[in-house]
């Protein structure tokens, strides 16, 4: 049983989460270990485990905290705008996105096995967070394209996040895919994650 107060549990599981955040900014998934994560933490690996169980936890925990944080973001154009046009909404999702690239790293990363090692507790919590996303968008939706019917809006939906996971791949692109296109002879035009999405919401508005 974890011993001390919930806002030090609240502070401790934070600064697993941040050590996580920091390793995964210069390090791929596979690279990052517990025994990395707690070299950068104040505290023993042995410690984190009494946090979190699994390296898939602690990146499902970072991975929930992004969601929340572009929740927050389309709250704020829910909140702060009477109306939009379509293509203020697409430009305004577009930048919250182009905000989030470490969310869309997350979702271009193999969610089953993230998923399948972690606790179902804390898949329910996570669950929340990116059903929130959905919500809120649905109900930007609602407020700015008053022509949508709900089946419009439920298309809309279950288009646009599955999509969602392939914008880091293609907007990312390493110099070593670079090349790889090249010497292929593919044409490939490369266009940013503000690009990608403005496009595909605009498209989908329409």
């Amino acid at each position: 049983m974890i011993k001390g107060t919930s806002e030090l549990i609240s502070q401790r599981r934070e600064e697993i989460i941040n050590a996580c955040e920091q390793l995964y900014q210069e390090m791929s998934f596979k690279d990052v270990t517990i025994k990395e994560i707690g070299n950068v933490t104040s505290f023993s690996r042995p410690t984190i485990y009494n946090y979190f169980e699994t390296k898939e936890e602690i990146f499902l925990a970072l991975y929930e905290r992004e969601y929340y944080r572009w929740n927050k973001a389309l709250e704020g154009i829910l909140n702060d705008n009477e109306s939009l046009s379509a293509e203020d909404l697409a430009d305004m999702i577009a930048q919250s996105l182009g905000d989030r690239v470490q969310l869309l790293r997350l979702l271009s990363m193999n969610n089953y096995d993230m998923e399948a090692n972690s606790r179902p507790e804390l898949l329910v919590s996570f669950k929340k967070a990116y059903g929130r996303s959905k919500e809120l968008v649905a109900e930007l939706l609602k407020k700015f394209c008053l022509k949508k019917d709900e089946s419009e809006i439920k298309r809309f939906i279950y288009t646009f996040f599955p999509f969602m996971f392939g914008i880091y791949p293609y907007a990312m692109v390493t110099d070593k895919q670079r090349t790889a296109m090249k010497e292929a002879g593919i044409s490939y035009t490369y266009y940013s994650v503000y690009e990608l999405t403005y496009n595909c919401i605009l498209k989908l508005l329409n």
